[in-house]
């Protein structure tokens, strides 16, 4: 599904007597987080997507928009799969309302057809309060006081026993539940990414089956063929030094996938650890080739505390190719006459990447096949594993986010006093 190659120097690790391995399955025992047994634990959330989807034909039949109301974890992955495969051309047009941003919220809703949408309420506790005062101006819209009037239009997804749960319980709405041990930025293999997903037509189950190739593979089996150990390693054993990890994408459908990984990456490993040391790795999400004009001069010849990660794709669209058309003055251009795009973007990113490593810039390469559920289900759960492994070793609680809670604590403190 992928190949990776690692071109800094680091140390070969040996997963049968490897500390932070054995650190990872104690994780997994304990129940540390439950999206490591995503990938194997979803039949009964397929067979209920299923069900929906035929009991609701009616619905599903005329609906042409699937909203996904959500910020962060609730709507970051499945965001970056949707615009990682759209160029398939999905059976209904996904889009996400994730910002308390009025332009925007004026701007989207107005492209729609209220009759024609599904709007998908999605958070974790279930009182997010972008999320939820979204929920209430789709509410407004529809011209209804209460969730009842627009039950038919609307999912819930939420931790069981929350108070969105029970609100959907109460009137009549479909409510799937998140398993509580569940991260919101860990949660793309979860209801989470699978019910709208799988309402716009994606084959989810392929999606979960990538993920599972890598669940087998590395948790499982410990055959670690990727080197995800060797990575983690090289990233905490270097963290005074390289404190930034760019994530340089070869393809402008990944934009969302960069966007994904900087709050997996930010929020997970930007803590104070046990000894009470701060640290972390400052994501950075770019686009190959645009940003090979722009941001890699910072990289070229700015300071040397980064580290860049290149993904390309094999296979994309061969039909796509540079004419054989010669114009005068711009001979110069000439020799990628007859190539395809394909070929031009991928050799694009090989010069850029041996460019940084005649620099001396640490890079590695992860090469996709192609874009399918099976090869976004298998990369995302990489990034995941790839993220615990850097929080084993930086000995943190590579799941909580109490940085995060601290504006939520304010933002409630400013409206207090409201009149």
């Amino acid at each position: 599904m992928i190949e990776s190659r690692i071109f800094f120097e680091t140390t070969p690790r040996k997963i049968d007597n490897d500390p932070w391995y054995a650190k990872l399955q104690d994780e997994i025992k304990a129940g540390a987080s439950g999206y490591y047994r995503l990938p194997v634990d979803q039949e009964g959330l397929l067979h209920e997507i299923e069900a929906f989807k035929q009991e609701r034909l009616d619905l599903l039949y005329g609906c042409e928009n699937i909203v996904v109301v959500g910020i962060g974890g609730s709507s970051l992955g499945s965001k970056a799969i949707h615009n990682a495969l759209k160029y398939r051309k999905s059976s209904k047009r996904m889009l996400f309302l994730e910002s308390s941003d009025p332009l925007q919220i004026d701007m989207e809703l107005g492209r729609i057809s209220l009759e024609k949408s599904v709007f998908i309420i999605i958070s974790k506790s279930g009182s997010t309060i972008e999320t939820i005062s979204l929920f209430k101006y789709i509410l407004q819209c529809y011209g209804a006081a209460t969730p009842k009037e627009a039950a038919n239009r609307l999912i819930f997804i939420t931790d069981k026993g929350s108070a969105l749960e029970k609100l959907g319980v109460a009137n009549g709405v479909k409510t799937f539940g998140i398993d509580a041990n569940v991260g919101g930025r860990f949660s793309v293999l979860s209801a989470v990414g699978l019910v709208p997903l799988a309402l716009a037509g994606y084959d989810v189950r392929s999606l979960l089956e990538g993920a599972k190739a890598l669940y087998e593979q590395f948790v499982l089996q410990g055959n670690d063929r990727h080197g995800l150990l060797e990575k983690a390693a090289y990233f905490v054993e270097n963290h005074d030094e390289i404190t930034i990890n760019v994530l340089f994408t070869y393809t402008s459908l990944l934009k969302d996938f960069n966007a994904w990984y900087v709050q997996l990456w930010g929020e997970s490993l930007g803590k104070v650890n046990r000894s009470g040391r701060r640290v972390g790795l400052t994501p950075i999400g770019i686009i190959g080739p645009v940003d090979q004009h722009s941001f890699l001069q910072l990289i070229m010849e700015g300071p040397r505390n980064k580290s860049v990660t290149f993904i390309k794709i094999a296979h994309s669209l061969e039909a796509v190719h540079i004419p054989e058309i010669s114009l005068p003055g711009l001979e110069s251009t000439d020799y990628a006459n007859g190539v395809h795009f394909e070929t031009l973007i991928g050799k694009q990113c090989d010069a850029t990447r041996e460019a940084l490593e005649s620099v001396g810039v640490p890079t590695d390469i992860i090469e996709l096949e192609a874009l399918n559920e099976d090869n976004m289900g298998y990369i995302m759960y990489y990034y995941e594993l790839l993220t615990s492994l850097v929080g084993i070793g930086l000995d943190i609680n590579t799941y909580d986010q109490p940085g995060v809670e601290i504006g939520k604590v304010i933002l409630q403190e400013k409206f207090r006093d409201r009149k």
